[in-house]
């Protein structure tokens, strides 16, 4: 008897706690307000209405490995003297949208995890072959490396160093295949979809059958809802959706190499020189950028070690090659320590947080080079490589490939001949290689440069103190692959350009037109 009192007592408060939720919300009192919209005044999510479901406003989820790059403009190009006289990155003003972009590169475990999936879901050697590094980039005539050939990418000691042997068709079929796995395991979480139906489904060689982003959002691949599913469900009909759509916010963007501006300018991360950045929406930032620096570290933003009168005062600030013959210095004071490459968290990160762009290994970019690729260019998110594209409805409805993947079938001039921002839906050599140029490149006979060459940017183990500058540009093509190459991804940033929590625009207090604050 003693404990009903205030038993009661927590009853009470719960219920009236509970009561209070309820008028707040327009219920048992008042009716329930609902959005509308400001052209024509109908209501959203509204079961009285038309039915039409508006998701409530929310910012871009951060996908797993990427750190934010907030935008801006900098100087894209050379940094030192033109040493290899190729004249193929001179400076230039250009803008970078935000974006995200991976912590590290793409490491061993990373990879072995896309090639153990191929193996269990399509049961098929032919396309697990096509995936495989080739890990005969190590040999050479005159060097004993064949001890890397057989444990570098599989021993467990080099899990976490980054995959080489790489080439970039094979890296941008590794974004593909993360972007699915990314989404699929968050509509997982959320139990939009059944977890365990769908993994015994992979379990039992998918095939073609297997998660894929945009055939899920265009109802070509049926998911097993999950109860998370009921959420979104009509608002008029109460029908639950087998498929939840894009617009709710819950799919994540694509996962992409690069483009070679954005790696660039997040190699340098010029937000560590900003003696002032904004922190919040009540205090603005400054448009300072302290000094011009050569390589991605602002500790010493000239020189290779850290000048910071600190432990790590004197010690090199990336893993390259110090000299002919020194790729990592004496017995007892290795200067950076790894004869090859390195974890892909050693060293300190730059100011986006973002390790290793600067030597390790250098790293494929979405672009087709051209050696005066950024003077002829956009100076708003620059790249070049376009190849526009239409989805293959030929049969009057999508279609997927063997791999699972939506078909999409590259645009003819015939449909774009009447469009004001682009005329050619093959753009990968405009104006520097086609017609209108008068520029024809042949391959193999008097230049290497063809629509197959990709950029590479950054140093490696085995390069020079040189190729460490951001600026400096080399290329390889497209299906080769080195023992000094390797990748990471990036996302596009949607919404706010200063990232989460912050607005987009100068937002001023309300007040009459040209009257000034007194």
């Amino acid at each position: 008897m003693k404990n009903l009192f205030p038993l009661k007592l927590t009853v009470s408060i719960l219920c009236g706690t509970l009561l209070l939720a309820s008028c707040k919300n327009g219920g048992l009192f008042k009716k329930k307000k609902y959005d509308k919209s400001t052209n024509t005044g109908w209501t959203y999510n509204d079961p009285n209405g038309s039915g039409f479901r508006v998701a409530k406003e929310k910012e871009q989820a951060k996908g797993p490995g990427l750190v934010f790059v907030q935008g801006g403009t900098f100087t894209m190009g050379a940094t030192e003297e033109d040493v290899m006289r190729d004249w193929n990155n001179i400076p230039r003003r250009v803008t970078v949208a935000s974006f995200y972009m991976d912590e590290t590169e793409v490491a061993n475990v990373h990879y072995r995890e896309y090639l153990f999936w191929l193996n269990k879901v399509f049961q098929d050697t032919a396309i697990t072959n096509r995936a495989l590094p080739d890990t005969l980039v190590w040999r050479s005539e005159l060097a004993y490396n064949e001890p890397y050939v057989e444990y570098y990418f599989r021993h467990p000691s080099y899990n976490n160093y980054p995959v080489v042997g790489v080439s970039w068709k094979q890296a941008y079929d590794y974004c593909l295949w993360r972007t699915d796995r990314v989404n699929e395991n968050i509509l997982w979480d959320k139990n939009i979809v059944n977890k365990k139906a769908e993994i015994q489904k992979q379990l039992q060689g998918g095939g073609q059958e297997n998660f894929n982003t945009k055939a899920y959002l265009l109802g070509e691949y049926q998911a097993t809802p999950g109860k998370g599913i009921s959420t979104f469900k009509d608002p008029v009909t109460k029908q639950v959706p087998t498929n939840i759509s894009f617009e709710e916010g819950i799919i994540l963007p694509d996962y992409r190499l690069p483009t070679e501006a954005e790696w660039e300018y997040a190699a340098y991360g010029y937000i560590n020189q900003n003696p002032n950045p904004r922190k919040s929406e009540k205090r603005r930032g400054e448009e300072l950028t302290a000094n011009k620096q050569v390589y991605p570290w602002s500790q010493n933003v000239n020189g290779l070690r850290d000048a910071r009168h600190s432990t790590w005062q004197g010690q090199f600030l990336a893993n390259f090659k110090r000299g002919a013959g020194d790729n990592m210095g004496v017995a007892g004071g290795l200067n950076d320590r790894s004869a090859i490459p390195g974890p892909i968290k050693a060293f300190y990160p730059n100011g986006f947080g973002l390790y290793n762009m600067a030597g390790n290994v250098s790293e494929w970019v979405a672009d087709v080079y051209r050696p005066l690729s950024p003077t002829d260019g956009d100076d708003f998110n620059y790249y070049r490589g376009n190849k526009f594209q239409r989805m293959d409805l030929s049969t009057g409805k999508p279609e997927r490939d063997s791999m699972g993947r939506v078909k999409y079938r590259d645009e003819t001039e015939d449909e774009v001949k009447n469009r004001r921002n682009y005329q050619k839906g093959y753009a990968i050599d405009y104006l520097d290689g086609d017609s209108l140029s008068g520029v024809q490149y042949g391959y193999s006979v008097t230049t290497l440069i063809g629509d197959k060459s990709r950029v590479l940017k950054g140093g490696s183990w085995n390069d020079r103190a040189y190729w460490l500058s951001p600026g400096t540009r080399r290329f390889l093509e497209e299906d080769q692959s080195s023992s000094t190459i390797g990748f990471r991804c990036a996302m596009t940033r949607y919404g706010s350009q200063e990232g989460n929590g912050f607005k987009t625009g100068n937002w001023f207090q309300k007040r009459k037109q040209n009257s000034r604050k007194r």
